[in-house]
Protein backbone atom coordinates (compact mmCIF):
# COMPACT_ATOMS: atom_id res chain seq x y z
CA UNK A 1 0.00 0.00 0.00
CA UNK A 2 1.38 3.41 -0.97
CA UNK A 3 0.01 6.46 0.84
CA UNK A 4 -1.28 9.60 -0.84
CA UNK A 5 1.41 12.05 -1.91
CA UNK A 6 4.26 9.56 -1.65
CA UNK A 7 6.97 9.76 -4.31
CA UNK A 8 9.10 6.88 -5.61
CA UNK A 9 12.19 7.48 -7.75
CA UNK A 10 13.57 5.12 -10.37
CA UNK A 11 15.00 1.67 -9.51
CA UNK A 12 13.22 1.52 -6.13
CA UNK A 13 12.35 -1.97 -4.90
CA UNK A 14 9.33 -2.42 -2.63
CA UNK A 15 8.79 -5.87 -1.08
CA UNK A 16 5.52 -7.68 -0.33
CA UNK A 17 3.17 -6.30 2.37
CA UNK A 18 5.12 -3.03 2.66
CA UNK A 19 3.04 -0.08 3.83
CA UNK A 20 4.13 3.46 2.93
CA UNK A 21 2.42 6.29 4.78
CA UNK A 22 1.43 9.63 3.33
CA UNK A 23 4.03 11.87 1.67
CA UNK A 24 6.98 9.46 1.90
CA UNK A 25 9.95 9.98 -0.41
CA UNK A 26 12.00 6.98 -1.59
CA UNK A 27 14.83 7.70 -4.05
CA UNK A 28 17.36 6.06 -6.39
CA UNK A 29 18.01 2.36 -5.91
CA UNK A 30 16.55 2.14 -2.41
CA UNK A 31 15.14 -1.24 -1.36
CA UNK A 32 12.54 -2.07 1.27
CA UNK A 33 12.10 -5.71 2.28
CA UNK A 34 8.72 -7.30 2.95
CA UNK A 35 6.29 -6.38 5.72
CA UNK A 36 8.07 -3.15 6.65
CA UNK A 37 5.93 -0.17 7.68
CA UNK A 38 6.97 3.40 6.93
CA UNK A 39 4.81 5.93 8.71
CA UNK A 40 3.94 9.35 7.23
CA UNK A 41 6.65 11.74 5.94
CA UNK A 42 9.56 9.26 5.95
CA UNK A 43 12.51 10.04 3.64
CA UNK A 44 14.79 7.27 2.32
CA UNK A 45 18.06 8.24 0.59
CA UNK A 46 19.60 6.62 -2.46
CA UNK A 47 20.89 3.04 -2.27
CA UNK A 48 19.56 2.61 1.27
CA UNK A 49 18.29 -0.82 2.25
CA UNK A 50 15.68 -1.63 4.89
CA UNK A 51 15.36 -5.11 6.34
CA UNK A 52 11.96 -6.80 6.60
CA UNK A 53 9.38 -6.55 9.38
CA UNK A 54 10.57 -3.11 10.59
CA UNK A 55 8.67 -0.02 11.68
CA UNK A 56 10.06 3.33 10.57
CA UNK A 57 8.50 6.16 12.58
CA UNK A 58 6.83 9.31 11.34
CA UNK A 59 9.26 11.83 9.85
CA UNK A 60 12.32 9.57 10.13
CA UNK A 61 15.14 10.18 7.66
CA UNK A 62 17.29 7.34 6.30
CA UNK A 63 20.62 8.48 4.83
CA UNK A 64 22.03 7.35 1.49
CA UNK A 65 23.57 3.86 1.51
CA UNK A 66 22.29 3.18 5.03
CA UNK A 67 21.66 -0.40 6.06
CA UNK A 68 18.63 -0.37 8.37
CA UNK A 69 18.27 -3.55 10.44
CA UNK A 70 16.26 -2.23 13.41
CA UNK A 71 13.17 -0.09 13.93
CA UNK A 72 13.74 3.67 13.61
CA UNK A 73 11.79 5.91 16.01
CA UNK A 74 9.82 8.93 14.81
CA UNK A 75 11.87 11.96 13.77
CA UNK A 76 15.25 10.22 14.01
CA UNK A 77 17.91 10.59 11.29
CA UNK A 78 20.11 7.54 10.67
CA UNK A 79 23.13 6.89 8.46
CA UNK A 80 25.73 4.19 7.86
CA UNK A 81 25.65 0.44 7.78
CA UNK A 82 24.49 -0.76 10.16
CA UNK A 83 22.32 2.32 10.49
CA UNK A 84 22.82 4.42 13.61
CA UNK A 85 21.92 7.97 14.64
CA UNK A 86 23.44 10.36 12.11
CA UNK A 87 25.50 12.32 14.63
CA UNK A 88 27.16 9.15 15.99
CA UNK A 89 27.92 7.91 12.47
CA UNK A 90 29.68 11.12 11.44
CA UNK A 91 31.56 11.27 14.75
CA UNK A 92 32.94 7.79 13.99
CA UNK A 93 33.93 8.83 10.47
CA UNK A 94 35.76 11.89 11.82
CA UNK A 95 37.60 9.74 14.38
CA UNK A 96 38.72 7.30 11.70
CA UNK A 97 40.00 10.16 9.55
CA UNK A 98 42.01 11.57 12.47
CA UNK A 99 43.51 8.15 13.17
CA UNK A 100 44.44 7.72 9.50
CA UNK A 101 46.25 11.09 9.48
CA UNK A 102 48.29 10.07 12.54
CA UNK A 103 49.53 7.01 10.67
CA UNK A 104 51.05 9.08 7.87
Amino acid sequence: MIGAGSRLDNLVQIGHNVVLGRCCIIVAQAAIAGSTILEDFVQVGGQAALDGHLKIGRGARIGAQAGVMRDVPSGVEVAGSPAQPKREFFRQVATLMRLARRQE
